[in-house]
């Protein structure tokens, strides 16, 4: 029954919560909210499809927020214009990328490339702005979050270039 006028109204019956809150509390920015608050930040995210071999952004493209990967497969890529290109990352269901851009309003240092159809979730800087205003509470919340997602993935940064120098350190000797 293809084209049925009725949809199935209680395929979520007796579902607590929401497909896309089930994702985003895995999220370590959007840790440790209460269901409501997470109901509330779900409303903001924008549903994205991208195919194989789309960018999701190029590297200095404006930063404009956050994203999250509902499914699918994203590499993140550094050194294409100059055609040295390296993947740094490859991501997949639950991982997120360029939550910079949404404390910074600076151009992106990467390029994200959906490897295959990807569904993604964007959060974005103006939504995080617009959330602090109504909810400042919930707000703050989703800013500490993000300063200790910030602060780890400086943290390992710096520990894989200690690990780098050492290793070529070790390669001169």
């Amino acid at each position: 029954m293809k084209n049925a006028y009725w949809k199935n109204i209680f395929i979520n019956w007796g579902k607590e919560e929401s497909e896309i809150v089930t994702i985003i509390k895995k999220i370590p920015i959007f840790a440790n909210l209460k269901n409501k608050e997470l109901q509330e930040v779900s409303k903001l995210l924008h549903d994205r499809v991208y195919k194989p071999e789309e960018y999701v952004f190029k590297r200095h493209a404006p930063g404009e927020g956050m994203f999250i990967i509902h499914s699918g497969i994203v590499n993140i890529i550094v050194g294409e214009a100059s055609g040295n290109s390296q993947v740094l990352a490859e991501l997949s269901n639950g991982d997120f990328f360029g939550e910079m851009a949404l404390m910074e309003d600076e151009v992106r240092s990467a390029a994200a490339l959906a490897k295959d159809h990807s569904r993604l979730l964007g959060f974005f800087r103006s939504d995080l702005e617009t959330l602090i205003e109504i909810n400042p509470s919930l707000g703050n919340k989703i800013l500490q979050n993000l300063s200790k997602v910030v602060c780890t993935r400086l943290r390992k940064t710096n520990e894989l270039l200690m690990e780098n120098q050492l290793n070529m350190k070790k390669n001169h000797e």
